[in-house]
């Protein structure tokens, strides 16, 4: 299996991917942006203006939209004439700079697996694939040589512990589970039990995606990394946010709740190939100021990629 360019930058087949992954948002975006320069000798204001709808319409956002204008206007007004090409090559270099994470290229880049055992709390409201992204993870971490664990800590969905036991097979590594309904801090504490005295490298937790309302959901995951800590003080190292990159606006919305209800530490982007709104990785990126890890560009395993904000805005233009 070619795996995720684990040591070094994507391979062919990866970027192919990730091209193909990103070819509603590349084409959304830009048959706005040619239709608003088609024919102009240069970038005018009312070019301006239909690029910063284009922008909006990719569910960019409004703020991180008017950022970038605000600067392409500075362009304009400095330079006087900017022709279409020139006016690519500075959004790229606009979009890169907004993005919260330096380009990586293997685990050992976007984890610090010199803790051990690293533990990863996952977060994310249902459906939004966040089961999935841990079973891809788990069977990626596997295959790069690290011992992982699952704990089952979403136990009040009733398919949430079964579909991650089903990974848990896919990936050959191992679960820890209780029944549904079970107190799910409970069964953290087991898995990261577990992990010290197999001395594994890394742990997977699953979270509830939705509880009885917000105030429930702060609480619960408050618990969960209260009772960790009793078995690995500084855990979690990672709280990861799966979210749906189809949802659009939505999205920021789920971003804005979990932000409030726990210290969300990365983003992992998921769906991006089924939607026209990837420019969502850029505006929640740039709103929360939280760096993007993974993205989800297809439904194979490898499509599960270490997100690399360079290849990323290359491949959009």
């Amino acid at each position: 299996m070619a795996f995720f360019g684990l040591f070094g930058s994507k391979s062919k087949e990866e970027k192919q991917s990730l091209e193909k992954g990103l070819e509603k948002t590349k084409t959304g975006i830009f048959e706005k942006i040619s239709r608003a320069i088609a024919g102009k000798s240069k970038v005018d204001e009312s070019s301006l203006d239909d690029i910063e709808e284009a922008l909006i319409a990719s569910d960019i956002g409004v703020e991180t939209t008017l950022k970038i204008i605000d600067r392409l206007e500075e362009r304009v007004a400095r330079d006087k004439y900017m022709n279409s090409s020139e006016l690519y090559s500075i959004l790229k270099q606009e979009i890169e700079s907004l993005l919260k994470i330096s380009d990586g290229d293997s685990e050992q880049s976007v984890f610090d697996f010199s803790k051990k055992p690293y533990v990863i709390m996952v977060v994310g409201v249902n459906g939004v694939g966040k089961t999935t992204t841990i079973g891809k993870l788990a069977l990626r971490l596997k295959n790069s040589g690290k011992s992982v664990i699952l704990g089952a800590a979403d136990t009040f969905r009733a398919a949430a512990v079964d579909q991650l036991t089903i990974w848990s097979e896919r990936a050959d590594v191992p679960i820890v589970k209780q029944q549904m309904g079970s107190d799910p801090a409970s069964v953290a504490f087991d898995a990261l039990s577990s992990a010290v005295s197999q001395n594994a490298d890394v742990v997977l937790i699953d979270t509830a995606g939705r509880l009885h309302n917000k105030v429930n959901l702060m609480n619960e995951l408050t618990k969960i990394r209260n009772v960790m800590k009793k078995v690995v003080p500084d855990a979690p190292h990672e709280v990861l946010l799966v979210l749906d990159g189809s949802t659009g606006q939505n999205a920021y919305q789920q971003a804005k709740e979990f932000t409030k209800a726990t210290d969300v530490t990365a983003l992992a982007v998921t769906k991006l190939d089924g939607t026209a709104k990837g420019g969502v990785v850029i505006g929640i990126s740039d709103m929360f100021k939280i760096p993007v890890k993974f993205i989800g560009v297809g439904e194979k395993i490898e499509d599960l990629q270490i997100f690399n904000k360079k290849e990323f805005v290359d491949s959009l233009f």
